[in-house]
């Protein structure tokens, strides 16, 4: 099996150091970002208007220049159903929903579903917290937060947003892929098979569990495996490890994405047989490359 991949997620509470990335260096990257962010139309949820200033200035301090500000929740929602943004960026506690509760209203939505989510708050509670990343954003950043912080927060979202396919850079054909998602939340699937969807991945199975997981993987190949770690009854670790003990599978690299990779070792995870993991949110030039090298190693 080949060495593990891992990368960590650049979103840290306050204080803490910002983890480099283990896989890729994103170089000329950022001058390209700040040029397309002028394209962008940008939504901001915050009540409080000294802190919309704070964020509007950071926005424009990094080339944007379409930006909404709206004290409310549903004033956005109102708002980007009838000019739909690029991108959505709000605080965590608002006067009328929570940011947890306006991103899934997002996600639940059929217009506005796949619509870039960054959080801006002080909250630091981890249940709060976990909603959010399991809706997908894209970032999450703290109160106050560092330029640097903000910087590669929106780098993920260019890079989210014009996103290649991989189909140029791997072995074979993307087209004949097949790809398992299992993740107990749907709103995590959903987000997980759009990524993919940007690199090039055309076909997709989709589990809420380990145990419902299982049967697909006796009736098609899979070229690429992405499992949750926690989930009730078998966790990713241990469908990981029934995928390579039952032999099923035992060439398909499983990746695993999750919120809480730290609490994972390296041995865990190789013992179980995961060839990748990563933690939510996650960067999209990152991904990628994990990804690629996946599909040509494997």
């Amino acid at each position: 099996m080949a060495r593990i991949k891992r990368f960590e997620d650049f979103a840290c509470p306050s204080g803490q150091t910002v983890p480099k990335p283990t896989i890729m260096q994103v170089s000329g990257k950022s001058e390209l970002a700040m040029l397309a962010l002028e394209q962008l139309l940008i939504s901001l949820a915050e009540p409080s208007p000294v802190q919309a200033q704070i964020i509007t200035n950071a926005l424009q301090g990094m080339g944007a220049s379409q930006i909404e500000t709206h004290g409310s929740g549903r004033e956005l929602i109102e708002q980007a159903r009838l000019r739909r943004p690029s991108l959505v960026i709000s605080a965590y506690h608002l006067p009328d929903i929570t940011g947890a509760e306006l991103v899934q209203e997002l996600r639940d939505s059929e217009d506005l579903y796949d619509i870039p989510f960054i959080l801006i708050s002080s909250e630091t509670n981890p249940e709060r917290l976990e909603t959010i990343r399991q809706a997908g954003s894209l970032a999450i950043l703290p109160k106050p937060f560092t330029h640097e912080e903000f910087e590669q927060a929106m780098q993920s979202v260019m890079s989210f947003l014009n996103c290649d396919s991989l189909g140029a850079e791997v072995d074979a054909d993307m087209a004949l892929m097949n790809v398992l998602i299992v993740d107990d939340s749907s709103t995590s699937r959903h987000h997980i098979r759009q990524v993919l969807e940007k690199l090039g991945f055309e076909h997709f199975c989709e589990a809420a569990s380990s145990e419902a997981a299982i049967p697909y993987l006796e009736q098609e190949p899979f070229k690429l495996i992405v499992t949750d770690y926690h989930m009730p009854g078998m966790d990713g670790l241990d469908f990981a490890r029934h995928v390579r003990s039952s032999g099923l599978q035992p060439d398909t690299p499983v990746l695993m994405v999750t919120s809480d990779s730290d609490n994972l070792s390296k041995n865990e995870l190789e013992d179980a047989g995961i060839a990748a993991c990563c933690q939510k949110p996650f960067d999209m030039d990152k991904m990628r490359e994990l990804i690629r090298t996946l599909l040509n190693e494997y």
